[in-house]
């Protein structure tokens, strides 16, 4: 397996950045005492929206969604499909085939959450519409909708190669993900804290009862985190996946990837605690055999510095990594490190092993 790894330390302050079912900060128990956590749920998707807004060469045109009933319907249109009834007759029917359709819905939809590229939902939109000119009523294209949808080969669908996805109704299009991420966790013991607030009523006359117009709690943590972020190169190209793509595309979308997992924040409170910040270190790796190896065990004890918690975590984390080599005789061809090198640069030393 030649694999890319990024091990990630970044610092952020009073944030709620990953929510759990009641509006608290996400933790976990490592060594034996409670950390902040993000999920790498939270994670991925903050990727995926950085890549889509800020780096077209990532190619990250999946949408994962329940509505693909209307798409398909107004793709069958431009390939040729002009009465709208049949069309929309035929959109329902693949997406039940592709995911279910939801019986109980007002709109159109499928019970659970597909992700389909632009070019996928065309190329079976332009096959399915090819059979239907000589036969309007004919379904024999639902035994073909996988290899229909293949046929696009993800060359805008970059981020369901990378992420992977499981369809359940057509399980031939369930697709392992050529990236694998660790949950972030705080590299130190970190307890969740409460800010109260309170709202002043602009138009309340002020006197004896002045006071807040609304007041309540929100709970928050602060913490340096360690991320993990790996990608399986070989799986990245193969037939499943990228392999449509050339060297330089793919190399295009491992760049857009990296650069992504290093600068996407999750947007959980981004304006009442706006903890938009970059990381402080980050170690890259590319090793042309092995298997991944994530280096949170540097803080299984807990960090407890006697100045800030970053440069000791960053410290802890050189240290596990030499050691580990070093036990387990493993070979990294390339290390780079930020802020060693600038984004550029640590981007460049990774992507050329993408061959």
């Amino acid at each position: 397996m030649k694999l890319i790894e990024l091990h990630i330390l970044q610092s952020f302050p009073v944030s709620c950045l990953n929510r759990d079912d009641v509006g608290s900060p996400k933790t976990a128990v490592f060594g034996g005492v409670s950390r902040a956590r993000l999920s790498s749920q939270s994670l991925k998707r903050a990727i995926r929206e950085f890549a889509q807004d800020n780096l077209p060469g990532a190619r990250f045109g999946g949408q994962r969604t329940k509505l693909i009933v209307q798409p398909l319907a107004d793709a069958l249109k431009e390939h040729g499909v002009t009465d709208g009834k049949v069309a929309d007759e035929h959109a329902a029917n693949i997406a039940d085939k592709l995911a279910k359709l939801d019986a109980k819905a007002e709109e159109p939809q499928v019970g659970t959450l597909t992700f389909l590229a632009p070019s996928e939902i065309d190329s079976i939109a332009k096959q399915v519409a090819e059979l239907l000119k000589t036969n309007p009523k004919s379904k024999d294209y639902e035994k073909h909708l996988d290899k229909y949808c293949k046929a696009a080969g993800l060359l805008d669908g970059a981020d369901i190669a990378i992420f992977g996805r499981m369809a359940a109704s057509l399980p031939s299009l369930t697709l392992e993900g050529a990236a694998m991420f660790s949950h972030a966790l705080s590299t130190h013991k970190a307890d969740n804290d409460l800010d109260f607030y309170s709202a002043v009523d602009d138009r309340k006359p002020k006197g004896d009862d002045a006071g807040a117009g609304m007041i309540g709690t929100l709970e928050f943590s602060s913490a340096v985190y360690y991320r993990y972020a790996a990608l399986n190169l070989d799986l990245l190209a193969d037939a499943d996946h990228l392999a449509k793509l050339t060297v330089a595309e793919r190399q295009q979308v491992v760049d857009a990837f990296i650069r992504a997992t290093l600068q996407a924040v999750p947007g959980a409170r981004k304006n009442s605690m706006n903890a938009h910040t970059l990381p402080g270190y980050v170690l890259g790796t590319y090793k042309a055999a092995g298997q991944p190896v994530q280096l949170i065990n540097a803080f299984e004890e807990p960090i407890r510095p006697k100045s800030g918690l970053l440069a000791e975590s960053i410290a802890k984390l050189k240290a596990h990594h030499e050691a580990t080599k070093k036990t387990w005789d493993i070979s990294c061809q390339t290390e780079t490190a930020i802020p060693d090198v600038n984004i550029n640069a640590f981007c460049e030393a990774l992507k050329q092993h993408v061959i």
